[in-house]
Parts: C-alpha cells; structure tokens; sequence
C-alpha cells in the first residue's frame, strides 16, 4: 500500500494491530465502551470506514458502467432470453428487437394462456427495468404462466429513425407472437412503461387488429395537463423558448440526442434526492446498501442515445405541441393517429405521488376526445383507471409492492378486463378478509372490482382551465416560430462545424456520464481504493444505534434534506410564476395568433361522418336483432339487467362466469364470448324494456332449461358483494321470465244428479 494510504486508517481511528483483530466492537458491544472508547472515538473510526467504502463503492458503480455499455445491446433484464426479431434487419431498420422471456426453472407456461408484451421505455435509459428483478412485471406475467415476450432497444438509432418507423417495426413484432402462438385464447396484451405507453397506444391507434389490452403504466399522454403547484416539469417547453434547445442539442451531437440530458431532467426535480439523500442512504447503510445500489445504477446511468428527428418528433408532437391527445399527428401516408380507434381495453395505471407523470397527464387525453361515457361507449371502447395513492413514477413499474398488487391483479384478471362492456372504469383493489363471501372465487390477496365512472369523476382529479391552455397552446406557437428561425439562421453553420469526433467527446463530457467515467478504475487516483476497503472489510467496527453522534449525522441529514427540498419548492412555484407571467399576457398571445374567447385554442376532434353513419347503422342492426338468439343471448341478456343497477362488478362475478363456461358442452373462444356479451349490453342501453321484454321469445324451444338457465343467472349475479334492492327485484323479475309459473285453472265442481240427492235422502234417518 503507498504510504500516502498508511497514514490514512490511522489518522480514522482505525486499529493496525492485527492481534486485536478479533475484539473490534460491535454495535453490541458499544455500551460497554471496550478499550476505554468513548462515543465520539467509536462514531470516528465508523464514519471514517464507512467514508472508504462508500468511495469503493461509487469506484464499482464506474466499473460497472463501463462493462454494462461495452455489450452490443446492453440491458439490466434478469432473465434469460431468445431473440425472435431484431428490428435492424427490416425494411425500415430500427434499434428495436422482440426476445421472448425464457422462463426460469419450475415456472410452467400455459400457451393457451394469451402472451403479454412488456415495452420499456426510451426516455434516456437502456431497457429491462421492466423485469430486473423477480418482483417485476415479466415475473408476475410468468407467474400467472403466460408467455411473456420484450421488446428493448441498443443503445445507438438506426440512420432516418422516426417514431412511424419504430411504431411499424412493433407492429410486426407483434404479428409474429401472434403466428407464434395460434392455440392462445385473446391477442396479446401490450404493457407499455412511461414514453412507451403513449407509443403503445399509437400504435393500437393505427392497427388496431393487433393488440388485445393495453396497459399503459405512468405513461404521459396528455403533456399540458397538470395542477398548477405541483406539476413543474410541464413548464420546461416554454421556460427554454420551446423546441429548438432539442434541434441545437441533436446537432451538435452530429445528428444524435444524447439521453443524458433526459435523464438529467428527471433529476433536478428531486435535487434533494440527486445531490443528498441517494448518496447519504449509501453511506449510512454501506454494509447491506451496495448491492442495492448498484443494482440500480447499472439501469440508471446505462444512458442511450436517440436520433435527432426521432427527438425533434417526441418534443414538437408530444412534449410541447400535445397533439396525440386531440389526433393532430398524421402518419407519413396521411392517417390520422386517432386514440377513438383503439378497440382493445386500455388500462391507465398512475399515482398521484408521481411527479413526472401526473394523473392529470395520464388521463387528461380522455376528457380532449370524449364529451360523455357516452361517446367512449358509442367508440366501443372500454377505458380503466387506477391511481395509487403515494408511489412515484419509478415505482409504478419497479416497486416489489406495486408488482405483487397491482400488476398481479391486472394479469390474473386480463380475460375479465377484456370482456367489460364499453365505459370507464376506475380499477379499485380490496385486501380479502375472513368476512369476503365467495373468497374461493378470488385469486391471490385482493379482489379487483371495475366500478363505472364518469367524466367528472376525472375532471375532479384537477387540470387546466382556458386560461392554463392559452399559455401552453402560446408555447406551442412561439416554439414553432423559435424553431423555424434556429434552421435558417444557425443550423446549417451548427451542423457545419459538427463532426463525430466532436459529438463523441460532448457526450462523454456530460455530467452525468462524467460522473462514472471518472470514478472508476479507469482514474489512476483511484487505484488504491480496492485494497483500502478490503483492508476495512476485513477490520469493520460499527457505531451503535444510540451513539450520539450518529444520531447528529441523521439529523444533519435531515436538515439537508430539508433545505434542498425548500430549494426546489421556491424553484419550482418560481418557475411557474414565470411561465403563467410571460404566457398569459394578452399581448403575446394576440402576437401568437391566439385570443382569449370561449373557445378553447386545442378542439376536440369531432366524429368522422363515415363512423356517425356506422354508428347508427348498427343501432339499427342491434335493434332488428332484438328478439333472435337462443339460450345463451337470453341468459347474457339477463345477467346484464340485473347487474345493471349496481355500478360495478368484481373478479368473483368473471370467475363464476369461467367456470361455468368450461362445464358447458359447447365451447366458445373468449373473443365470441366478448362479442355476443357486448352485443347484449348494448341492446339493453338501447332499449331496456323491449329487450327484457324480448327474452321469452329468446328461450322459445328451451322453455324446460328455464330453471337450469336462472340458476347461472343467480350463481353469477350474487358471486360478488350482495345485491342492492333494485338488482335484488330484476333478479326476480327475471326469474318468472325464465321459470313461469303455470297457471292453475280451478276445478269445476261436479253437477249432482237427481238419482243420488234422492237415494241420499233415503239414506237418512
């Protein structure tokens, strides 16, 4: 060891003898002081070990990073994998690949069970946190055994990649798991974490044949929206003059954008977290941290880089011009990226306690394209949405918690979220008790129950008034204006001066990337950290929990934490007084081309005439089919009446259905089941008493099922909660359709004859 290094345990505190190695103390043995040490002597010789191995831990995490981004396509999956189709061999080559999750020992896979599809998302990280650790989505999918296929992407973008152009490659990668699995009951459900939820929805959007439930997962899909005080990151667009930041930045790395710099953005939110309590909670806990923590690095600093028009896209369609949300973006062949057109569930999973993707922004597209549930039913579409109380943005798809809860009530409950009517529901999960009826019906420790909402109920979460949207909507415009002038005026110089020497050495000089390169073994000053920490290791001594002093470290902590984050609330409530102060002044606005009237400056688009005139024809179909179908229609028909009043429907009420399905003779798949449930739902909105009224003229012919057919009416309408008194009398109404009762002519008395009245009179005394 360099004799530099000699003096340093030493001057910590810390006992070269080796022949008291074995009577260091422990947090046990603290109180008693050994050795005559006093508490500021025991926190010292802690402190300063904990220094050394802090650093050697920051030293691995460089290392680390150094090995992660020297594989072709470097990822933090825990699982192991087979490459299906790399998307770099297409027509239209991207950085994208489909693997197919390969399932660990012991798990057994059902492939008649519909696949799942897990897109992580391509905001400035590499791929897999989706699945980095068994508590994961893809270790819940397999879990439930059904197959689980991925869909990642290396770190550098094909020449020319667009958005269009990797929406297309998936629409591929998910026809070929659809080839890849003929026998499976249900298209594949698409779950799509953060940026790749609002890229799912597009593509389900353009080819909707393709997908089966999507589950978009703290996906921003709605940018303007939020709550004024507590959505900051809404304000960056406008506060850097809009758009062309993001053109400068890709010029200069030669065509590419560096994902650092989205990265970077994540973290000034939570300076507190970037500059504190991250490296405080690894010091404080070095001796069971680590792992941990470079688990987690190893996906955070894997930073990727994305093409300069594929940014340029995501910032002036998504970011700063909104237009997913109202179907302002049109594909390359003219087609209108419409949301309405989904046809398969959507699940939105979001949690207030995300400051990334708000709630707000999770759901607000829903209030841009609907006026009324009404108009999300006459769209066929069934709409979900849950919101956690208190989880942050990475933990709505990384959190142990999260994954045992929601993500395992939303894969063991896919068929049943496949086969709601049309509507919006808000997902609401319930802890099982002793008291649960029909806790046999339920899987695993909660029952989800689907309980129908209205637009309101979304409006109550918060948003924007006209106001708020004539700022943002000022943005948009002077963004295009700033943007327009940065390419004629300074782009063809930027791009001019850039080389890929240049680009190389700006991305390696960015901060955040600095920051592991120069705390690695590759820094020849930290040679000498290895053998130091072993050296700890080997002598640990830890100060006990009641030590004085490390209770003052804690409460230092504390107040630096404090004060970091009363930085960042005066940062924030700053900024957005800026960002409303420029924006809303009359003046730029009218520069702008905008006014303040009545009308809001984003219409909601309105119904083609070819899907108005669908529409009514298939009401007129519906009601022509009213008094066709059999057994079956009548008791679909039935169950929905009776459900109707109640508002909800739990997964005991879809699990009785299943069983009941599978005792049946004649089987059908779950998309005809799907089809003839909504057709039923759908007669009943349109006319109520006419197709209750109908049923009899349904049962003709199975008039001696009736009994039979009521009781898988019964069975399934009370395998929930109770039913309320209104459900409680259809229920019974539908009964004496299904089992009239025979109506009893009374018996005419016999006439008595003349012969008999006299013979009894003789009879007499």
């Amino acid at each position: 060891m360099p004799s530099v290094l000699k003096f340093k345990p030493a001057l910590l505190g810390l006992d070269f003898n080796p022949e008291r190695k074995g009577s260091h103390m422990t947090a046990t043995q603290s109180n008693n002081q050994p050795m005559g040490r006093n508490q500021l002597t025991e926190y010292v010789v802690d402190a300063g070990q904990r220094a050394i191995l802090f650093w050697d831990a920051i030293r691995q995490r460089g290392n680390q990073y150094h090995e992660h981004m020297a594989h072709d396509t470097p990822h933090v999956l825990d699982y192991e994998y087979e490459l299906i189709v790399d998307g770099r061999t297409l027509s239209q080559p991207v950085n994208y690949g489909l693997v197919k999750i390969i399932p660990p020992k012991g798990v057994k896979i059902d492939d008649h069970k519909r696949p799942f599809v897990v897109v992580d998302p391509r905001a400035g990280h590499g791929p897999g946190i989706g699945g980095f650790k068994a508590d994961s989505e893809i270790g819940v999918i397999l879990a439930e055994g059904h197959p689980c296929y991925f869909i990642g992407f290396s770190p550098e973008p094909e020449p020319g990649q667009t958005i269009e152009a990797i929406m297309r490659a998936e629409g591929q990668f998910l026809k070929r798991i659809v080839e890849l699995h003929p026998k499976a009951d249900g298209k594949p459900v698409v779950i799509g974490n953060c940026q790749a939820g609002w890229a799912v929805m597009m593509l389900a959007a353009t080819f909707p044949d393709l997908c089966g439930p999507i589950i978009a997962a703290g996906a921003p899909v709605s940018y303007w929206a939020g709550v004024r005080g507590e959505n900051p990151m809404r304000y960056t667009g406008g506060m850097l003059g809009g758009s062309w930041l993001t053109a400068l930045t890709s010029d200069l790395g030669n065509g590419k954008f560096d994902g650092a710099w989205l990265v970077q953005n994540f973290e000034g939110l939570n300076p507190a977290n970037t500059l504190w309590s991250k490296q405080y909670n690894l010091y404080a806990k070095i001796d069971t941290e680590i792992p941990r923590y470079l688990g987690f690095e190893r996906w955070w600093g894997g930073h990727v880089i994305l093409g300069g028009g594929e940014i340029q896209d995501i910032v002036d369609y998504l970011f700063v011009g909104n237009k997913l949300s109202t179907a302002g973006i049109q594909t390359s062949d003219g087609l209108r990226v419409d949301l309405r057109n989904i046809r398969a569930p959507i699940v939105c999973f979001c949690s207030k306690g995300d400051n990334i993707t708000p709630p707000q922004q999770a759901l607000g597209w829903i209030l841009d394209l609907y006026d009324s549930v009404d108009d999300i039913r006459a769209s066929g579409q069934t709409i979900i949405y849950a919101v956690h109380e208190s989880v942050g943005h990475l933990g709505i798809f990384v959190s142990g918690s999260v994954a045992k809860k929601e993500h395992s009530e939303f894969t063991s409950n896919i068929d049943f979220i496949d086969c709601l009517p049309p509507g919006l529901y808000e997902a609401v999960m319930e802890k099982t008790s002793a008291d649960t009826d029909n806790v046999d019906l339920v899987t695993g420790d909660y029952i989800s129950s689907f309980e129908r909402r209205t637009l309101d109920d979304i409006r109550a979460l918060g948003g924007n008034d006209l106001d708020d949207e004539l700022c943002f909507a000022a943005v948009a415009r002077l963004s295009e204006i700033t943007h327009g002038i940065y390419r004629t005026a300074a782009q063809p110089f930027v791009r001019a001066m850039a080389t890929e020497q240049s680009a190389d050495w700006l991305r390696r000089m960015h901060p955040l990337r600095l920051g592991y390169e120069l705390f690695s073994d590759h820094n020849p000053l930290m040679a000498s950290l290895p053998s130091a920490a072993q050296w700890v290791k080997d002598r640990r001594e830890t100060a006990a929990a009641d030590n004085i002093f490390l209770q003052w470290q804690n409460i230092f902590s504390g107040y630096v934490t404090q004060s970091l984050n009363i930085y960042r609330d005066w940062r924030d409530m700053m900024m957005e007084q800026m960002f409303f102060g420029i924006y809303s002044q009359p003046w730029l606005q009218a520069l702008l081309g905008l006014r303040a009237s009545d009308d809001p400056p984003r219409m909601n688009p309105g119904q083609e005439p070819d899907h108005l005139a669908l529409i009514e024809h298939q009401k007129k179909t519906l009601l022509a089919k009213m008094d066709q179908g059999g057994p079956r229609r009548a008791v679909m028909r039935g169950l929905i009446y009776v459900r109707m009043p109640e508002g909800k429907v739990d997964e005991r009420v879809f699990e009785m259905i299943r069983r009941i399905r599978a005792q049946l003779p004649e089987k059908r798949t779950l998309a005809e089941f799907k089809e003839a449930f909504r057709e039923q739902f759908f007669m009943i909105l349109l006319d109520e008493q006419r197709a209750v009224a109908a049923i009899p003229t349904l049962l003709k012919g199975h008039q001696d099922q009736g009994s039979e057919l009521f009781e898988m009416i019964r069975k399934v309408a009370t395998a929930g909660d109770p039913l309320g008194k209104e459900a409680q009398g259809r229920l019974t109404e539908i009964e004496k359709l299904f089992i009239p009762r025979k109506v009893v002519k009374p018996k005419k008395p016999k006439a008595r004859s003349k012969s008999a009245g006299v013979s009894k009179r003789k009879a007499g005394p």
